[in-house]
C-alpha cells in the first residue's frame, strides 16, 4: 500500500486594480468616470485624475476591472487592469 497524497489547490479571482496611467486631453470626461466608479465628488475625482498614475479602484474583481478601463478609455484616457495580490493570503 503506497501513502500517496494528492493536492488540488484552488485559487480565488486574484483582485485586480485599476490603473490610470494618462487622463489624455480630455480630463473632465475622465474625472466624471472616476467620480462614477468611486463615488467621490467631482473636485476630488478630477484631483484623482491629475496626479497619475493613479489607482482608480483598489480591489475589483475581474469584470469590474475591465469594465472601469473601458470607461476610462471610452472617456479618452489611458488605464490598465494589474492584478493585486492580497497580502495576507498564505504563500507555499
Amino acid at each position: 500500500m503506497t501513502d500517496e497524497h494528492h493536492f488540488l489547490l484552488v485559487c480565488d479571482d486574484v483582485p485586480r486594480e485599476v490603473l490610470l496611467t494618462d487622463p489624455g486631453p480630455q480630463v473632465l470626461e475622465v474625472a466624471q468616470v472616476v467620480r462614477r466608479l468611486t463615488g467621490l465628488s467631482l473636485w476630488r475625482s478630477r484631483a484623482l485624475a491629475t496626479r497619475i498614475p493613479a489607482v482608480v479602484l483598489g480591489s475589483a474583481p475581474r469584470e469590474d476591472a475591465e469594465a472601469a478601463v473601458a470607461a476610462l478609455r471610452d472617456a479618452g484616457g489611458r488605464a490598465e487592469v494589474r492584478e493585486r495580490p492580497e497580502r495576507d493570503r498564505l504563500e507555499i
